[in-house]
């Protein structure tokens, strides 16, 4: 059967009539014939697969809504994103690839339809195996196996460009009207900058997507450690003098011992916020991170103290184990006694790291020392009436979770 070129591309020109944040997309895949695709497929070099059988007997409409399905897959990066998912959790084999497929699409289709986009027959929802919507591939791909109730998926094929596995009529690298990765890249950021610059009839999924495209996510945990360690270098380099090791110069003054600039190391003050607001897991969290910070300043555990803070400040503890610092609070919140309990006392601190919500008063002016702000996050409504305010510029703010 030779393929309707005309309604192909009829169907795609609505597709970006109702979504035109994705016309760039849209029109950068390009099509390729086969008769062995079951319906559309995409691969990861932005080639679409598309059965004439099932271009001929499918509604222009509902095209339209398969051409945004299959060019989300690649916008999304579910294929790169399943082959890191299948790396760190051992997943082999054709059913492990399936699963991925059915999870990219739950995660798509739960609000990419509707608004004149027509929903194409068969589409898989997260309702079918009764799971919530708005979650992502890999939180989905936690909450489901093959079995009974997914029976119905099984004829799912998108392509290698939605789940990484490579397909038989997949061109490869070097077939034509394919996508060099920078050009994959481009692709991404127009569609992403297209979204930022006007959010206010895209779907949240599609907000969400753009957002991490400008500002993708990073492991907060090696931010705080390189937050830390930065801190505590700068604050201990050079800062006294001994005699313990004579200075260089030395040789140029012949008769005379001159001392040499001896790294001090720094003494780290970490105040934790205790105050209501603070959930014990969160506090747990504290916990494992001041251990982490004990091991960033050379596991020197007496060179780092702890306090707990609420609305008052605690008794600096020095550092001996994590689980035997007593976190005592639960009221109100006001870090300014945090800080000044733990400046007040000796030996002097030259960083001082705080665990908290942000929903505090922060000092009126900077702290004689580095400040490292570790920050837990927290969900807030347009409706709500406190907002609090952010950390000062003068604190290295690391969003932690």
């Amino acid at each position: 059967m030779t393929l309707d070129e005309q309604k192909l591309y009829a169907a795609r020109l609505l597709a970006t009539r109702v979504r035109p944040y994705l016309a760039t997309a849209l029109f950068a895949l390009n099509p390729v014939a086969s008769d062995r695709v079951p319906t559309m497929a995409v691969d990861r070099h932005w080639r679409c697969y598309v059965s004439p059988a099932f271009v001929a007997a499918t509604p222009i409409e509902e095209l339209a809504g398969v051409w945004v399905h299959e060019v989300s897959h690649l916008l999304r990066d579910h294929h790169g994103r399943g082959d890191r998912y299948a790396a760190t959790h051992g997943l082999t084999g054709r059913g492990e690839r399936l699963r991925m497929n059915i999870a990219a699409d739950f995660e798509i289709n739960d609000d990419v339809y509707g608004d004149g986009l027509a929903q194409p027959s068969g589409a898989a929802h997260p309702a079918m195996l009764q799971l919530p919507t708005g979650e992502l591939m890999e939180e989905y791909l936690g909450q489901f196996r093959l079995g009974p109730y997914s029976q119905g998926l099984a004829f799912l094929d998108c392509g290698s460009g939605a789940d990484g596995a490579d397909r038989e009529w997949d061109l490869g690298p070097g077939g034509a009207d394919g996508l060099t990765a920078q050009e994959r890249d481009a692709v991404r950021f127009r569609v992403a900058e297209g979204i930022a610059g006007d959010p206010g009839n895209v779907p949240q999924g599609w907000q969400r997507w753009a957002e991490q495209a400008f500002h993708p996510p990073q492991p907060w945990r090696d931010l705080l450690a390189a937050a830390v360690r930065s801190a505590a270098v700068t604050a201990g380099v050079g800062q006294d003098y001994a005699f313990g090791r004579p200075a260089r110069r030395s040789a140029a003054v012949p008769g005379a011992v001159l001392p040499a600039l001896r790294r001090r190391t720094p003494q780290v003050a970490v105040v934790i916020d205790t105050s209501g607001s603070v959930s014990d897991a969160e506090l747990g969290s504290a916990l494992l991170e001041v251990a982490a910070i004990g091991r960033a300043v050379g596991g020197r555990r007496r060179q780092v103290s702890v306090l707990s803070c609420d609305a008052a400040a605690g008794t600096v503890h020095p550092l001996c184990r994590a689980e035997g610092i007593p976190l005592v609070g639960g009221g109100g919140t006001d870090l300014r006694e945090g800080f000044a309990t733990v400046l007040a006392a000796r030996p002097r601190a030259d960083v001082v790291v705080v665990l908290t919500d942000g929903q505090t008063p922060w000092p009126d002016q900077q702290p004689p020392c580095a400040t490292v702000v570790g920050l837990f996050p927290r969900q807030r409504s347009i409706d709500d009436a406190y907002v609090p305010d952010p950390p000062p510029q003068w604190a290295r703010v690391v969003a932690i979770g």
